[in-house]
């Protein structure tokens, strides 16, 4: 359990937005390797220019570059160490219901994680281990973040967006495959985009999360 002290000083941006519902939802920002919490704000930009955006900074440095969780080599994740910081992320999401009046309790605003890369592993993560926290996600060119094991829970509630090119190397199309299967076994609604190309970002695919927000938000 983190501390009062530790989820205050967790870096982090807090905007508002445009959207003055009470239902209206809040996009979790979630960078990749090497990124910050700045730098995930045009992502956000680009899905919903009028979002609440809450986006933290990954606490693990490898090699000066800044991350989420420990991997072993490249695509070998230290899954006990996803377990942990998705755990501390959870937490953090829930102070920052708390902190910035984001409806804690029946009428919690929904919050919709988002990531790129590492920021999409922990992303899915939080959604698998943590659905009482997050129950939507967006995942730009992630794969299966709980190497050989299984979800641990049901997921009848949650609905998770995959967009991934077909020849990234970083994120390959067995992993994803992998975790189609795992959501699908545990009751989630999945929507699968597979692209030509590698590890990335395209404007199709900025267009499938707005039309997917759309409704999955509502």
């Amino acid at each position: 359990m983190m501390d009062a002290a530790e989820l205050s000083s967790w870096p982090h941006v807090y905007r508002p937005g445009l959207d003055a519902r009470r239902d209206a939802p809040v996009l979790l920002m979630l960078h990749g390797t090497g990124g910050n919490e700045r730098e995930i704000l045009s992502l956000a930009d680009a899905i919903d220019p009028e979002a609440a955006v809450l986006a933290p900074r990954g606490r693990v440095s490898e090699h000066g570059a800044t991350r989420w969780f420990r991997r072993i080599a490249e695509g070998q994740f230290d899954v006990d160490d996803v377990n942990v910081k998705a755990a501390e992320l959870a937490e953090f999401v829930a102070w920052a219901r708390q902190e910035y009046g984001l409806a804690p309790g029946m009428d919690a605003r929904p919050i919709i994680a988002v990531g790129f890369s590492n920021g999409a592993n922990i992303a899915l993560a939080l959604a698998v281990l943590h659905p009482e926290t997050v129950t939507l996600a967006m995942a730009f060119s992630g794969m299966y973040p709980l190497g050989n094991r299984e979800l641990p829970l049901p997921l009848p509630d949650s609905r998770v967006l995959l967009l991934n090119g077909e020849a990234d190397p970083m994120a390959p199309s067995s992993s994803v495959d992998q975790l189609e299967t795992e959501l699908l076994r545990a009751g989630a609604g999945v929507e699968r985009v597979a692209r030509s190309g590698g590890h990335g970002i395209t404007a199709e695919e900025i267009e499938k999360a707005q039309a997917w927000l759309a409704t999955a938000a509502s």
